[in-house]
């Protein structure tokens, strides 16, 4: 579903002449094949929708990242590109949770796991990723889980 999402977007930055739009789109179908690509010997694959959140949202901390790089160094003509190419990468990710809820979802996740210290970290964020890492912001989400569990 999002793949059809990400080529009709293609087809319509086309038509219209928007090449900023298009060059995005086309930089993200292109890392969506190359995850394909890497998956192809690979024994079980996710599904589809999920892969592409997944190549989405690394896509989408790499774009983040550059920004404050290049915010830092003065270049603020690139970092105006990369928010760009932000804000189409984030118009096919799925609704983010909000600071409250992922508080909440960190809270249900201790309670069901047991989760009592800093020990229990590492199975707080595999549960945590597994029920909501498609709205969840897993670096954003790991500092939440670390000041609960402390």
């Amino acid at each position: 579903m999002l793949r059809d999402s990400l080529k009709s977007a293609q087809v319509a930055a086309m038509k219209s002449g928007d090449k900023p739009r298009l060059q995005a789109i086309r930089l993200i179908l292109a890392k969506v094949k190359d995850r394909d690509i890497e998956l192809r010997t690979a024994e079980k694959k996710p599904e589809d929708d999920a892969l592409i959140v997944e190549v989405l949202q690394k896509m989408a901390k790499q774009r983040r990242e550059s920004i404050d790089l290049f915010e830092q160094g003065g270049r603020e003509e690139r970092a105006a590109e990369e928010r760009a190419e932000l804000a189409v990468i984030e118009e096919f990710l799925p609704q983010q949770m909000g600071e409250e809820e992922t508080k909440a979802a960190i809270e249900q996740v201790k309670a069901d796991t047991g989760a009592e210290g800093m020990k229990d970290m590492g199975k707080v964020m595999a549960e945590l990723k597994a029920r909501h890492g498609a709205q969840l912001d897993m670096s954003k989400a790991s500092g939440l889980v670390k000041a609960s569990l402390a």
